[in-house]
């Protein structure tokens, strides 16, 4: 019998048949392996486009969708931006950036000494230079100041002895000031012997504060400085105020119309508020209503007996007025001075009008006025122990810019 497996013609056909076979495999494997192919590519772009999207809603919307939130909440699920994500911004107050930039011995260590409370209690920032004799400033030094300032964390308020700075000059944006200035003679006055004997605390005492300074100069009598035109008591050292306020052109510290003028037109641009010492309370009061967010309470901190134990610290000693004669020429030498002071006193008693807020100080009186109420209240020199004692006495009693001094 033949076997016919093994025949040539058999197996020649059944090897054609193993090779369509696998063709055929091979043919449908490849076309599955493309459209898998297909169908993973598509899934990888949708996923990607799904995040995409979820991205942007979530950076437009500050965060995730509240759906998820919810979601989240309810199955007790949390994640690491969750727990350690940064906090809500602080809603800011307007206006967040103040500048104080004090005027030396027109009570500012008195409302720096109310900022510091203040500061605490409403949680703004207080930054105090402690930088007292440097108030005009190169263009580079103006540059770098303003820049610190801009980077303090808001809402804040900074204070310095500086004359004014002009930020938009350098394109950096412009902070509120504030301001309280007092009559140039009173200050000048309360400079003269403050830099002589210094106050009631005893680590700035006067030997500390100018060591350098000879006793026949220390001991000078006022009225000889005055009428015998020394350096101190002349221009351009009489001219204190209103370079503060005109700011640190050059020409604001040249006595003359065009500083009083630019000073004038700097307080209507740029500060909000310009007081003046003599009606301290009215000044406290309408920065309360003005700032609340900084000055609220700032009354009842004034008023307190802890409060007052501070600040009469802080008041000039040996102190007393100058003959008639010498006040008449230090206020000649100092027009343009006190036609800046009354400009500002002018302004924040119209502002008083304005909220209509009833002053708790008499208005100081004009030229002659002016000269006679201080020749009323010029006392012949007493002994030490009995003027400071009698000072003492007198202290609730004296209106602010008599004892509350800054230098």
């Amino acid at each position: 019998m033949k076997n016919y497996s093994s025949s040539p013609r058999l197996n020649n056909h059944s090897a054609s048949h193993s090779t369509d076979r696998n063709s055929r495999k091979g043919f449908w494997l490849s076309v599955l392996g493309l459209r898998f192919s297909l169908r993973d590519y598509g899934f990888c772009m949708a996923t990607l486009l799904l995040f995409c999207l979820g991205s942007l809603f979530y950076q437009l919307n500050g965060g995730p969708p509240k759906v998820l939130l919810e979601i989240r909440q309810y199955l007790g699920e949390s994640t690491f931006v969750d727990d350690h994500g940064p906090p809500t911004p602080r809603e800011l107050p307007f206006p967040s950036q103040v500048i104080y930039n004090r005027v030396g011995k027109c009570g500012s260590r008195t409302v720096v000494l109310l900022l510091r409370i203040l500061a605490e209690k409403h949680q703004f920032n207080l930054v105090s230079s402690d930088i007292h004799n440097k108030t005009r400033l190169t263009k580079h030094e103006q540059v770098d100041l303003m820049r610190n300032i801009s980077t303090i964390p808001q809402p804040f308020l900074y204070t310095r002895h500086v004359h004014f700075l002009n930020f938009t000059r350098f394109r950096i944006e412009q902070p509120v000031y504030i301001n309280i200035i007092r009559d140039p003679i009173n200050r000048f006055l309360s400079n003269y012997f403050f830099r002589r004997f210094g106050d009631w605390r005893g680590e700035q005492n006067h030997l500390i504060r100018t060591p350098q300074m000879k006793d026949d100069e220390r001991y000078l009598d006022i009225n000889v400085c005055i009428m015998e035109n020394y350096p101190e008591c002349s221009n351009p050292r009489l001219f204190y105020i209103v370079p503060y306020f005109c700011g640190q052109h050059p020409q604001c510290r040249e006595p003359g119309v065009w500083a009083v003028e630019r000073a004038k037109q700097n307080v209507i641009e740029n500060f909000l508020l310009v007081g003046i010492l003599e009606e301290l309370e009215d000044v406290l009061l309408l920065l309360e209503r003005l700032l609340p967010h900084y000055f609220s309470d700032v009354l009842t901190i004034y008023k307190s007996p802890e409060f007052w134990k501070m600040g009469n610290l802080t008041g000039t000693v040996k102190k007393h007025m100058p003959t008639i004669e010498a006040l008449q020429v230090l206020y000649q030498r100092m027009k343009y001075e006190y036609d800046f002071y009354n400009f500002i006193r002018d302004q924040f008693h119209l502002t008083k009008k304005k909220i209509g807020l009833k002053s708790t100080s008499q208005n100081s009186a004009h030229e002659p006025d002016f000269l006679r109420e201080l020749a009323f209240r010029t006392h012949e020199p007493l002994e030490e122990e009995e003027e400071e004692e009698e000072e003492e006495e007198d202290l609730g009693q004296e209106d602010a810019n008599s004892w509350l001094v800054q230098p």
